[in-house]
């Protein structure tokens, strides 16, 4: 399983002074050093963290993938044919969440979905969907020739009980399953930490998880050297 480390919670802190401090492409250098797969960022329509620049100076600069979440709206659209990340993930987005709340409403987006994945599959751009684990959703979002979906896994990060611990590691486990019969690449993301991955390392058709904000935090005690190599090692055991 590889991880991909998201590096928007940098650009927050360090947009909430306006200075110029931390610097989230610092950020991201070191942690392709210390062994992260890829570098994720959302470039919201707001700019509230990561923005143009940022991910303009990601693209000359990093080694690994650049997952660019977005919009399927037109202004970001033109922005990522013309920096051609690796991956474009889209994520549902609205100005007054504090982050990205749930997956997005496939079933009833198809034409748009269609349009804004086919532009960017002419911009040899991959496409990822941010979704539920949900077979139906699943269904339209092969039909819709995503190459991947990333599972949204918030609902199983905020749960508590062990039977609703349980019962969500089962829904993103037959979802990711499902996903993998219709030749989708498999992602997952959203609330994963240091405690929670740890069940996910058994779920063998999930290709990727997406963690950004608690190894962030964590490297602010520990560094960033032992935040990001301390959940590596978590998943990568066996």
């Amino acid at each position: 399983m590889k991880f991909s480390l998201n590096i928007d919670h940098v650009a927050f802190l360090r947009n909430a002074r306006a200075e110029l401090q931390p610097d989230p492409i610092g950020y991201a250098l070191m942690a392709e050093q210390y062994g992260v797969d890829g570098i994720v960022v959302h470039l919201r329509e707001d700019r509230r963290h990561i923005n143009e620049r940022d991910l303009r100076l990601l693209r000359e600069l990093i080694n690994t993938k650049l997952d660019l979440e977005m919009a399927a709206v037109d202004e970001i659209i033109d922005i990522a044919i013309d920096v051609q990340p690796e991956l474009a993930t889209l994520v549902p987005e609205r100005r007054e969440e504090l982050t990205t709340e749930g997956g997005l409403n496939v079933l009833d987006n198809i034409d748009l979905l269609k349009n804004t994945i086919d532009r960017l599959h002419s911009a040899n751009i991959a496409v990822s969907l941010f979704i539920e684990p949900d077979l139906d959703i699943i269904n339209a979002s092969a039909e819709l020739q995503t190459d991947f979906i990333e599972i949204h896994t918030g609902v199983y990060a905020n749960a508590v009980s062990e039977d609703d611990i349980f019962d969500e590691l089962e829904r993103v486990r037959i979802a990711a399953k499902h996903a993998k019969k219709l030749g989708l690449g498999v992602n997952a993301g959203h609330g994963l930490n240091y405690q929670n991955i740890k069940e996910f390392i058994n779920i063998t058709d999930i290709d990727e998880v997406s963690i950004g904000q608690s190894v962030i935090a964590r490297s602010v005690f520990v560094g960033v050297e032992k935040a990001v190599k301390d959940m590596i090692q978590l998943i990568n055991q066996k």
